[in-house]
């Protein structure tokens, strides 16, 4: 009797053993091959950069009205960004959630570029709830992409993004704020926040790493348009670009 319960007592200790093994190789399976990568990262590493498989843009309140309150960056730089920024997540197939808050008052309507840059964005009202993440509907579609990784950008830095921010990395999704896709009344206003968001565990980016994080290489089949997009974002870089392919095409000759 005391040999079979040993044995029961050894057979259990090895299934507890194995399952989180099991666990971890079915976990490793599922993890979606980086294409056109020399070397695929641990699964540690993978962890480290953003996975467009595993992120949600969330737009808030790029709106018309509210821009002419924005000193912290200019408009047209904030505008620019938010655009490239929408047009990398309409490119790797990550799902994009805008809203805003009054569209029908002073803060004005969204900013009408995002139309045209993220034609498959799904819009959420709001009913005057300042935070987005107040809002049962809007947590509701950010709810049902299944994704946990949320990158926010908008128009207060301050309140339209650090409310539902922090609030999301309390209910326990990754956050990424991406602050040249978001403006602020005052570089006070915005060095305040930037500071509150990382010390809450909030992740501070940029447009250009986002992009970078979600490309990885150019090696890849659509490295014509990540060309197309770096060159949009960055006038210098165009410049650069311009010059390069003159430069070969002189070189031909």
């Amino acid at each position: 009797m005391r040999t079979r319960t040993l044995s029961l007592s050894v057979s259990a200790a090895i299934a507890l053993i194995a399952v989180p093994i099991l666990l971890a190789s079915e976990a490793r399976a599922q993890r979606a091959q980086i294409q056109g990568l020399s070397r695929q990262p641990s699964e540690a590493a993978a962890k480290v950069f953003l996975d467009p498989n595993d992120t949600v843009l969330l737009l808030l309140d790029h709106q018309t009205g509210l821009f002419q309150t924005v000193k912290d960056i200019p408009v047209a730089d904030l505008r620019a960004n938010t655009v490239v920024l929408a047009k990398v997540a309409e490119l790797v197939k990550a799902p994009i959630i805008t809203t805003a808050s009054e569209p029908n008052g002073p803060n004005g309507p969204l900013m009408p570029e995002l139309a045209q840059a993220a034609p498959h964005a799904r819009y959420v009202a709001r009913k005057g709830e300042v935070s987005a993440w107040d809002n049962a509907d809007f947590v509701a579609a950010v709810e049902a992409t299944g994704r946990k990784t949320l990158v926010m950008a908008g128009v207060w830095t301050s309140v339209c993004v650090a409310f539902p921010a922090l609030q999301a990395q309390a209910d326990g999704y990754k956050v990424y704020a991406v602050i040249d896709a978001s403006g602020d009344p005052s570089e006070m206003a915005s060095r305040t926040t930037l500071a509150r968001l990382a010390q809450a565990g909030i992740i501070p980016v940029t447009t250009n790493v986002v992009m970078g994080e979600f490309q990885r290489t150019w090696n890849r089949p659509d490295a014509a348009r990540w060309g197309a997009l770096y060159n949009e974002l960055v006038p210098n870089y165009r410049a650069a670009s311009e010059s390069y392919q003159r430069a070969q095409e002189a070189a031909k000759k």
